[in-house]
């Protein structure tokens, strides 16, 4: 870490006359966490510190570079992931090489309803910081985005933030971080002083103290460590140098010796356990102050540069064989779409990481995803809602790209020569839904225009037809999503649209083995109608989707007319058979028909699927599933008996409590169609002083007097 007084970058900064600088010396990360834990803040102090702000944005203010929609400045949460590029000049480093590092940041949303953001930020990242609010450690979305984390096998340095605050715990986080992440986890600095006395940290490496005067204070003064803190420093040295030495041959040598090893030798042994995802360094503090400069040093010191991750793998479309791609500019382009937005100013917006060559605005690349060839009109540099046009990207950048129509979210880009196709990003579906309407028929065509941009930038939101209603229905990960989406069709789209109320999203699906038929013949004149066929259906494990399975022997059915049962068995099972609702988690074998020489179509057999299915899911004991979702209530002891009550009434189930920092954490989960206006309920019961966190679970069966109201609500047959 570097010795302050540190010198900050220019004030006065032009990304593009900066920005090339060596691969090694480049680092794309993340600030991840729980809601409110602090992101935003710590993003606004290292603009601050790395001299891209004159003055730090506050989330109360409304005053943020990354929180630039309208809507995250109202309601004070982020809801989109901001890209901003800055740099920073390592001064002592000893395990890397000092100088000028280009550090691209992206600050993600913590609520739950925009974990997509999370989700693709990963996918495209080298390192992320993980933010925890140092009164409580871990909370529920701090579990969810490490475990987003852990599976695209991102490094990361943690941040216990807050410890300014009345009931901060560093000990009791750190335990938390351990115990229920299972992390490999020791701290590198100790606060001096906790709460309200919080002025600066130790930093156990080196085994000094830098402290602060205030929040408006840029230099750090470097200090003997207090006497009170000597004992608790050297503890944590020890534990440090037990967890990091496997990772370097030397640092091992000496600890086993019974030596203490150098600084550079500690470095160099976290640096090594921090790319290799073995461990994790915690720093800690109040992220408002003067302390991120060592946050930057950690950032730019232990997390990998583009060179340090394994090179990227795909497959060859053409000859279906695994490739490498290097992370080098001299070898063929290879990049992955991440993120679509509509930009007032510029149109459609397509963000990329390139993993390996080099690209220029004007080029023609393929979209190997959707085999279509494309033209980069424009190449952008991000700084939040801010861009720069530049001429050419490089390996290792986040860019965005003007003029390619076709390519979304999760398409791989490459050269038309060189095709590759890399690990695309998924996304989890849906549970709630929304009715959706124009208010006035000029509002009709600009709503369908806005829903399709939207659409287009968002995963995680679909829009179907209800095509006997002639409903449009609109599906999210939860109401704030779906409610920011209608406000943004109101306010970029000029788009007035009425909405009804919140609507589940059950799912049907079978308990039982059976078998139908369907067998469809139509005489019009000239050639006829001739579709049969028999089907198998049968139950799949929870979570597991749909399966079709063919299992003609003897060419009872000419393979061409397969994929038209195929068709036919999904829309059906899309449309639903019970109450409407899509029908999951169901194998569907097609085993025996006919068809006719002259009569049988695709048409007819799609038909014949379609009631074959259907005669078959009649006879298999169908049931309707709903959405569970993990629900942690945090509440001062006081209320925790009329919570509990409250939730049971909801036919939830209270997994159990824990104390955390000053409050009880009640953790339950519960129906989704229990929890409509859920939040208001727990401020009445609290008087406002207890918070819900809810995430989606998982699906289960519906009890049978619950699934028969729904039926009768549907209008569908009960068989």
């Amino acid at each position: 870490m570097a010795n302050p007084p540190k010198k900050k970058a220019s004030m006065v900064m032009t990304v593009t006359k900066d920005r090339i600088v060596p691969m090694e010396k480049i680092r794309n990360i993340g600030i991840i966490a729980h809601i409110d834990a602090g992101k935003t803040t710590t993003t606004e102090r290292i603009l601050f510190e790395t001299g891209k702000t004159y003055k730090q944005g506050s989330v109360d203010d409304g005053t943020t570079v990354t929180d630039w929609m309208a809507q995250e400045r109202e309601r004070g949460i982020t809801i989109v992931s901001a890209a901003i590029t800055t740099f920073w000049d390592l001064q002592s480093g000893s395990a890397i090489e000092n100088g000028h590092y280009r550090i691209n940041i992206i600050d993600t949303p913590g609520h739950i309803d925009f974990t997509a953001e999370v989700e693709r930020s990963l996918r495209v990242l080298d390192g992320a910081v993980m933010v925890f609010d140092g009164r409580t450690g871990v909370e529920s979305q701090s579990e969810t985005v490490w475990r987003q984390a852990d599976k695209y096998n991102v490094p990361r340095v943690c941040i216990l933030n807050k410890l300014n605050l009345i009931g901060a715990d560093f000990e009791g986080s750190i335990k938390s971080i351990r115990e229920k992440l299972g992390a490999n986890a020791s701290p590198i600095e100790y606060p001096v002083g906790l709460e309200h006395s919080l002025r600066g940290v130790i930093d156990i490496i080196r085994m000094k103290a830098y402290t602060y005067t205030g929040m408006e204070d840029n230099e750090l003064k470097e200090e003997e460590i207090p006497a009170e803190y000597l004992e608790v420093s050297k503890k944590y040295r020890a534990e440090l140098v037990e967890a990091v030495s496997e990772f370097d041959d030397q640092a091992l040598a000496k600890y086993l010796e019974g030596k203490d090893p150098d600084e550079t030798e500690l470095r160099r042994a976290i640096r090594k356990g921090v790319v290799s995802g073995k461990f994790f360094p915690i720093l800690g503090g109040d992220n408002r102050m003067a302390t991120v400069q060592l946050l930057l040093d950690a950032v730019v010191e232990y997390l990998p540069s583009p060179l340090d991750v394994p090179p990227v793998t795909g497959i060859n479309p053409k000859t279906g064989t695994k490739e490498e791609r290097e992370p080098k500019n001299d070898v063929p382009f290879s990049a992955l779409a991440f993120k679509v937005v509509t930009d007032p100013h510029v149109g459609r917006l397509v963000y990329m990481r390139i993993y390996s060559g080099k690209v220029s605005a004007g080029d023609v690349i393929y979209n190997v995803s959707k085999q279509k060839q494309e033209r980069i009109g424009k190449l952008v540099l991000l700084h939040a809602d801010q861009r720069e046009l530049v001429e050419e990207a490089f390996t290792g950048e986040i860019v965005a790209v003007v003029g390619i129509r076709d390519t979304s979210t999760g398409d791989s880009l490459s050269l038309p020569a060189n095709p590759i196709i890399l690990e695309s990003i998924a996304f989890p579906e849906p549970v709630i839904s929304l009715a959706i309407e124009p208010a006035t028929k000029s509002d009709q065509e600009k709503m369908g225009l806005a829903i399709q941009k939207l659409a287009d930038e968002d995963p995680t939101f679909k829009v179907k037809t209800n095509f006997e209603t002639g409903q449009t229905i609109i599906s999210g990960m939860g109401e704030l999503q779906l409610e920011i989406l209608v406000d943004r069709m109101r306010r970029e789209f000029n788009v007035v649209a009425n909405t009804g109320s919140p609507q589940v999203a059950y799912k049907e699906t079978i308990k039982k083995l059976a078998e139908g038929e369907g067998k469809y013949i139509r005489q019009t004149g000239g050639h006829g109608q001739y579709g049969h066929c028999l089907v198998r259906v049968e139950a799949k494990g929870r979570g597991e989707g749909f399966e079709f399975e063919n299992k003609i022997k003897g060419g009872a059915i000419p393979a061409e007319f397969i994929s038209s049962i195929e068709k036919g068995v999904k829309e059906k099972l899309e449309k639903g058979i019970m109450a409407g609702f899509p029908m999951t988690d169901i194998k569907v074998a097609v085993y025996d028909g006919s068809y006719h020489d002259v009569d049988s179509s695709d048409l007819a057999f799609q038909i014949a699927g379609s009631m074959a299915v259907e005669a078959a899911v009649k006879k298999a004991e169908m049931v309707i599933l709903e959405p569970i979702m993990k629900v942690e209530v945090a509440t001062p002891e006081e209320y925790m008996g009329d919570i509990i009550g409250d939730l049971s009434s909801k036919r939830a189930q209270v997994q159990g409590t824990e104390t955390r920092g000053m409050e009880t954490v009640i953790n339950a989960l519960a129906p989704l169609a229990e929890l409509s206006g859920y939040a208001t309920k727990l401020r009445s019961i609290s008087q406002g002083r207890a918070r819900a966190y809810v995430e989606p679970s998982h699906y289960e069966e519906v009890p049978k007097n619950i699934a028969d109201e729904i039926v009768a609500k549907s209008g569908k047959s009960p068989d």
